[in-house]
C-alpha cells in the first residue's frame, strides 16, 4: 500500500476544552502519528457553503463537487450516493439527499435535531416515504427510497439551490441554515406540504408513545446531476473508499464490501485507500465529552496503534505513507507520517496539536 488517508471528523476538541480532555485521554499511538511526522498543516475552513470541514474536504476528494458554470457551489453527494443503494439515476436529471428529521421549534430559534437520534426504522421510515411519495409524484419531482433516513429526491429546475449538510445545520440556529436561492421558497412550501401529511400521523403517535421525537421535518442537500455516462470510480478518485460508523449516504458512496472498515480489510488491499470513520460526531455535536473521551480511547485500539505498528513493522501489509485528516467545524488538522518519519524519536510524542484552534 503506498498511502491510507485516515478522516476523522470532530477528532479535534472544543478549544477551551481541549487542554483538560487531553490530560484524560491516553493515545500513545496517536501522539506518535502526530509528532513524527512529515508534514502537519492546520487548515481553517471559510465555510461559505454550510458544509462541515471533513465533508467539503471528502467532496474534493472524490471529485463530487459541481463543475456546470451556474451550479450552486455544494458538494454533489446525491447521485453518486444513490448509485451505492442500487439505484439508477436517469441522466440529466438532479437529485437531491432528502433525510426524513425532527425540527424543534425553541423561543428564539429553530433547531435541526442529529439525525442519528431520530432512531427511525425501516418500518417507520418506509411508512412515511409512503406517505409522502404520491404528493413528490403529483407535483413532478419523484422520490426513491435508500433506507429508512434516505431518501432521494428529483428536481430538475433547482440547480441554483444552495443547502447546508445535516450535520452542519446540526445544534445550530436555522435561520442562517435553510435553502437558498430562485427555488427556495418553493422547498419551503413542500416542507410544508410534508409537514402536513405526517402532522400527527398513526406512526408519529406510535413513536411518541414509545418516547421517541416525532417525524415532522425534511433536510434537503446534496444536489448533484446525473452525467449521461457516469464516470467510472477510478476516474473520480485514484484511492479506494472505506468507511465506518459512518450515516447511510456516506457509507453509500463505498462500495458494499468497503462499508465496515477495519484496519485489516483496508491493508489487506495493498493499495491507495480514504478511510472515513464518523463515531466521534455524534458525541461533539451534543457536547458529550465523556462519550468522545470513549470513542478517543476505541479509535487508539483499533484504529492507531495498528496502523503504527503496521507503518514500523511492515505489518498487515505494505503501508508507506499514513495521513491523518482531523477535524472541527471550523478546521482541520492534516498530518502525514511515515516509517522514516517515526526514526525521529528526538521528537517528544504529545497529542498537543489535537488543541487546534
Amino acid at each position: 500500500m503506498n498511502q491510507l488517508t485516515l478522516v476523522l471528523p470532530f477528532a479535534l476538541p472544543n478549544a477551551e476544552l481541549a487542554a483538560d480532555l487531553l490530560k484524560v485521554l491516553q493515545a500513545p499511538a496517536l501522539a506518535a502519528l502526530l509528532s513524527r511526522t512529515s508534514s502537519c498543516n492546520l487548515e481553517t475552513f471559510d465555510n461559505p457553503n454550510r458544509l462541515l470541514p471533513h465533508e467539503a474536504w471528502l467532496a474534493h476528494a472524490l471529485g463530487l463537487t459541481p463543475a456546470a458554470h451556474g451550479e450552486a457551489a455544494q458538494a454533489a453527494f446525491a447521485v453518486q450516493a444513490m448509485r451505492g443503494y442500487g439505484l439508477a439515476p436517469e441522466p440529466g436529471g438532479r437529485y437531491f439527499l432528502l433525510h426524513p428529521a425532527h425540527v424543534a421549534i425553541a423561543r428564539n430559534h429553530v433547531s435541526l435535531g442529529d439525525l442519528r437520534q431520530l432512531a427511525l426504522s425501516e418500518a417507520d421510515g418506509r411508512a412515511l416515504f409512503d406517505i409522502a411519495r404520491p404528493y413528490f409524484d403529483e407535483i413532478g419531482q419523484p422520490l426513491e427510497y435508500g433506507d429508512a433516513g434516505t431518501w432521494f429526491m428529483r428536481a430538475d429546475g433547482w440547480s441554483d439551490l444552495q443547502c447546508a449538510s445535516p450535520d452542519g445545520a446540526t445544534t445550530q440556529d436555522l435561520t442562517v441554515w435553510m435553502p437558498e436561492g430562485e427555488h427556495a421558497r418553493a422547498a419551503r412550501r413542500l416542507q410544508n406540504e410534508v409537514q402536513m401529511l405526517w402532522h400527527e400521523h398513526p406512526v408519529n403517535a406510535a413513536r411518541e408513545a414509545r418516547g421517541l421525537k416525532a417525524v415532522n421535518a425534511f433536510w434537503l442537500w446534496g444536489g448533484s446531476q446525473a452525467a449521461s455516462v457516469p464516470a467510472p470510480a477510478s476516474a473520480r478518485c485514484a484511492a479506494s473508499l472505506h468507511a465506518g460508523d459512518a450515516p447511510g449516504w456516506l457509507a453509500a458512496l463505498a462500495e458494499p464490501a468497503r462499508r465496515h472498515a477495519s484496519p485489516n480489510s483496508v491493508l489487506a488491499e495493498q493499495a491507495d485507500a480514504i478511510v472515513v470513520l464518523g463515531g466521534l460526531i455524534e458525541a461533539a455535536q451534543a457536547q458529550e465529552w465523556g462519550m468522545w473521551l470513549q470513542q478517543m480511547q476505541a479509535l487508539e485500539a483499533d484504529w492507531f496503534a495498528p496502523l503504527l505498528a503496521a507503518l514500523k513493522e511492515g505489518r498487515l501489509g505494505r503501508l508507506g505513507r499514513l495521513r491523518l485528516v482531523l477535524s472541527h467545524r471550523e478546521a482541520w488538522l492534516d498530518c502525514s507520517t511515515s516509517k522514516n518519519a517515526q526514526r525521529k524519536f528526538w521528537r517528544a510524542m504529545t497529542l498537543n496539536k489535537l488543541k487546534a484552534s
